[in-house]
């Protein structure tokens, strides 16, 4: 049987392009999720896993929607070819069936996993330089320390809800609950 994988990695994405490659190739069942590749536990790709008999063909339409690593990546095929499943990816070109497959598959997967961490470096870089230069990065803190305790004395007051007392001071229940937190290991 010739089975085929696509994933994209968020519920935004489209998954068009990839069924129409599996199903040109002659897939006749494909597995779809929409889950991001550095999940563990990625349920449609368990149960293909679990479907796949000695014999078939898993058809892929890039290596980066099997896995995100290059050890997961040498993992999955590892167990496919353990089980006695071949493994075809379209953008790669590339056939397991075959020792030249076999090769070009580890090669391959190591550069993929050496340009993750060269971005990965920069832009580690890139955030450091930002820090030196006085720019700091993440989500702006909501709220001053004005409304911070108008917040808490209202919470002392224990009159209110949380979730009216963060609606009074315009911010969410989450920083209401971390601001009260912070005040009673404060003291």
């Amino acid at each position: 049987m010739v089975v085929g994988y696509a994933r994209v990695s968020t519920e935004d994405q489209n998954l068009d392009r990839q069924l129409d490659n599996l199903t040109a190739r002659g897939c006749e069942r494909i597995y779809k999720e929409k889950m991001t590749g550095t999940k563990a536990s990625r349920p449609e790709l368990d149960k293909m896993l679990d479907a796949l008999r000695n014999g078939d063909t898993l058809v892929i339409d890039s290596f980066s929607r099997l896995s995100r690593s290059t050890k997961e990546l040498l993992d999955v095929v590892e167990k496919l070819d353990g089980m006695g499943v071949n493994l075809v990816s379209l953008k790669e070109q590339l056939d397991t069936t075959t020792a030249t497959g076999k090769l070009m598959l580890t090669m391959l997967s190591a550069l993929s996993q050496f340009e993750r961490d060269i971005i990965a470096e920069r832009t580690k870089d890139g955030l450091k330089a930002a820090r030196a230069r006085g720019r700091m990065g993440g989500r702006p803190k909501k709220g001053d320390e004005k409304t911070k305790a108008k917040a808490l004395k209202m919470y002392a007051a224990n009159s209110l809800t949380n979730k009216e007392i963060a609606e009074a001071s315009g911010v969410s229940v989450a920083t209401l609950n971390r601001w009260i937190a912070a005040s009673k290991r404060e003291g």
